[in-house]
C-alpha cells in the first residue's frame, strides 16, 4: 500500500503537503493521522481490464464453433449402426463401378469422405423422410443407406445409379440437381433403358424424374419418349 503524499489541517482543512509539521493557513499542528491521498492518485484509480483483440475474439468463435460441429457430426455417426462386411461389399463394388465408368469425382467423395450408415441416426429420425434408398445429410456427408438399396436393386449398377444420385448432395446439390445429373448419366453408367426398363429402381426413377423435368421426355413419334 502507498504511503500518503499529502495531509489535511484537523482545524481549517487546507491540505498541505506532506513534509509540512504545521498547517501553512492557520498553523496548527499536523499529525501523522492527517494524511490523505491526493484525489487522482495512481492508487484511487480503478485498474481497467484488458480487453480481447478482434484476432482473439476470432479465434475463439471459430474453435467453439468447431467444437460444436464436431460434436454434432460424432452424434450423427454414433446415434446410427454402421453397415455389416455384406453391404460394405456391395456398396464398395457399386463405388468401384462408378470409378470405372469414368465418375471418379463422385468415386472420390463416396470412398475418401462419406461416411456409411445403414439406420436412421437422430436427426434423420427427428425430421423424417419420404421413402428412398438413401439419405445424405450435407455438409457432414453422412449417407444412410436403408435396406432397400441392399435388396430392390438389381446388380451393382443400379446401386451404383443410387449411390451417383447421393454423390451429388455430397458436392452440395440440391433434390432436381442430382435427379437430372443422375438421369442425364445413366447410359455413361451402363444403366440404360434396353436392359433395366422392368426394375424398381428404373421405373420409379423415371416417373419422378420425367415429373420433375418433362423436357426430358418430349422426344419420338408419340411426343413422349426419353431424349437421352
Amino acid at each position: 500500500m502507498s504511503q500518503p503524499l499529502r495531509r489535511k489541517c484537523p482545524d481549517c482543512g487546507l491540505v498541505n503537503a506532506r513534509a509540512d509539521e504545521s498547517c501553512r493557513r492557520c498553523g496548527a499542528a499536523l499529525y501523522e493521522e492527517e494524511f490523505i491521498e491526493p484525489p487522482h492518485s495512481e492508487a484511487a484509480l480503478p485498474v481497467k481490464p484488458k480487453k480481447r483483440s478482434l484476432l482473439k475474439r476470432l479465434v475463439w468463435i471459430i474453435s467453439a464453433t468447431g467444437i460444436l460441429l464436431i460434436i454434432f457430426y460424432a452424434s450423427l455417426l454414433f446415434s446410427a449402426d454402421k453397415p455389416n462386411p455384406d453391404q460394405l461389399v456391395k456398396i464398395q463394388n457399386a463405388i468401384d463401378l462408378l470409378q470405372r465408368r469414368g465418375f471418379s469425382r463422385e468415386a472420390f467423395v463416396l470412398s475418401r469422405v462419406a461416411s456409411f450408415r445403414t439406420t436412421d441416426n437422430w436427426l434423420n429420425a427427428y425430421v423424417g423422410h419420404r421413402d428412398a434408398y438413401a439419405a445424405t445429410n450435407f455438409p457432414f456427408e453422412v449417407v444412410t443407406l436403408y435396406p432397400e438399396f441392399f435388396e430392390v436393386p438389381v446388380d451393382d449398377c443400379e446401386r451404383a445409379a443410387v449411390l451417383l444420385h447421393e454423390a451429388r448432395h455430397l458436392f452440395g446439390d440440391g433434390e432436381d440437381a442430382a435427379l437430372e445429373n443422375t438421369w442425364k448419366g445413366k447410359r455413361q453408367l451402363g444403366w440404360t433403358t434396353e436392359k433395366y426398363k422392368q426394375t424398381r429402381v428404373w421405373d420409379a426413377t423415371m416417373r419422378l424424374t420425367k415429373a420433375r423435368f418433362p423436357y426430358m421426355f418430349q422426344c419420338g413419334g408419340d411426343g413422349q419418349t426419353d431424349c437421352l
